[in-house]
C-alpha cells in the first residue's frame, strides 16, 4: 500500500524528525509531473509527498474547466493507482490554500475524503494546508484551529503558516511589508492553541526569511537560527512533546548549508517547486532548440513527427524532473530511507 495513509505518514514524519532529514514536496500539474515523481522517489529508495497548490489544480482539470478541486481530484486518483508499482511511501497534500480559496478547493477535498471514509474507502488526500500567514495571527489561529478539529476526525494532517514567505506563488503575493520572520512569540501561541486539540496532527511552516522562486546569490538572507529559538521557546514552555514538526517553504536555490541547519532545527519537510518546474521545461527547451526543423513545418516542410510527437519531449521532460527530484532527495538526507523494506 504505497500511499501514505495518516498511520504511515506520521511515521514517516516521526522518523524524519528523529533522525534530522526531510522528505521533499513537490508540486504537480499533470500525470507526467507526478510519474515524473514518482520516478525519482523510487530511484532514490526515498518516501516522499506529492502535492497540488490551487493554481496547479485549476490547470490539471483543463483551462475551459478550471476547477481546483476537480483538478486535484484527478490527480489523486492517478497517484492512488499508480502508485502501487513503485517501492516506495508517497504521501498527497495540498499547498498554499489561502482562506479565500477554502470552500472551493480544501473543503471540497475534506468532503470527498469524508465520502470516501463513510464508503469504507482510504483518505483521498493525507494532509490539507491552510495559509492564513497574511491575516492577523488570532484569525489565522482561529481558522486553524476549526479546520484542525474537523481534520482530527478523517485522519487528516494540517499544515498552517505563521509568517510570510516572500516573492511569488501561484498568484499569491507576498507584500512589501510581510512578515517575513516568525518569531518565538508567534510559535508559543500556535503551540498553545493548536495542542488543545487531543489526538490531532500538524505541521507548521515557520519563515525564516524564505521567498518564493528563485533569486541571485545573496539577495534572499536565510536565517534558520530563529527555527531553533522557536523549538527552544515551545519546549521550554510547554515540554519536549510539543516540539514542532516544521515546513521548509521556499528553498529554491537555497545554500545547502541552510538547507541542513533547518533539519537539524526540525524541518521535516521542504517544498519544491521552482526547481522542478526549470527541469522539465529545460528539458522541452533542449529538445525543441536541438530538433527546430523537425519540430516545425519550416519553410512549407512536414516536419519530423517522431520530433514533435508530445510522448517523445515529455518523456524527456519526465526523465529530467525525476534527476531533480533525487538532487532535492539527496540534499534533505532522505536517500534509502524508505520504510519498505
Amino acid at each position: 500500500m504505497p500511499f501514505a495513509n495518516y498511520s504511515i505518514f506520521c511515521e514517516m514524519l516521526d522518523r524524519a524528525r528523529e533522525n534530522h532529514f526531510a522528505y521533499p514536496a513537490f508540486n504537480v500539474t499533470s500525470l507526467t509531473t507526478a510519474n515524473a515523481v514518482l520516478k525519482g522517489l523510487a530511484e532514490s529508495k526515498s518516501d516522499g509527498i506529492i502535492q497540488v497548490s490551487t493554481g496547479g489544480a485549476a490547470f490539471a482539470s483543463g483551462s475551459s474547466v478550471k476547477d481546483m478541486a476537480l483538478g486535484a481530484i484527478s490527480i489523486a486518483e492517478h497517484v492512488h493507482r499508480v502508485a502501487d508499482r513503485y517501492p516506495v511511501y508517497v504521501a498527497l497534500n495540498t499547498d498554499h490554500c489561502t482562506s479565500g480559496n477554502l470552500d472551493k478547493f480544501v473543503i471540497p477535498l475534506v468532503e470527498e475524503t469524508e465520502r470516501r471514509r463513510a464508503a469504507g474507502k482510504p483518505n483521498l488526500f493525507t494532509a490539507h494546508m491552510f495559509d492564513g500567514s497574511a491575516l492577523p495571527l488570532q484569525e489565522n489561529l482561529d481558522m486553524a484551529v476549526k479546520l484542525l478539529e474537523r481534520f482530527r476526525k478523517s485522519d487528516l494532517i494540517l499544515e498552517i503558516e505563521v509568517g510570510v514567505v516572500g516573492g511569488e506563488e501561484d498568484g499569491v503575493k507576498a507584500s512589501a511589508s510581510a512578515k517575513l520572520y516568525t518569531t518565538p512569540e508567534d510559535t508559543l501561541e500556535v503551540a498553545r492553541r493548536l495542542n488543545s486539540i487531543p489526538g490531532a496532527r500538524y505541521l507548521l511552516a515557520a519563515t525564516f526569511g524564505n521567498v518564493h522562486g528563485v533569486y541571485a546569490p545573496g539577495h534572499v538572507q536565510l536565517k534558520p537560527s530563529i527555527l531553533k529559538e522557536c523549538q527552544d521557546a515551545v519546549v521550554k514552555e510547554y515540554g519536549e512533546s510539543a516540539r514542532f514538526y516544521l515546513v521548509f517553504h521556499g528553498g529554491s536555490g537555497s545554500a545547502i548549508e541552510d538547507i541542513h541547519a533547518a533539519l537539524d532545527y526540525g524541518v521535516v519537510k521542504m517544498n519544491i517547486d521552482t526547481d522542478t518546474q526549470y527541469a522539465f521545461s529545460r528539458a522541452i527547451a533542449g529538445h525543441m532548440f536541438k530538433n527546430y526543423d523537425g519540430a516545425l513545418k519550416v519553410d512549407g516542410g512536414v516536419g519530423d513527427k517522431k520530433v514533435y510527437d508530445p510522448r517523445v519531449y515529455m518523456t524527456l521532460a519526465e526523465s529530467a524532473m525525476a534527476e531533480r527530484v533525487k538532487q532535492a532527495v539527496t540534499e534533505l538526507r532522505s536517500q534509502g530511507t524508505t520504510m519498505i523494506k
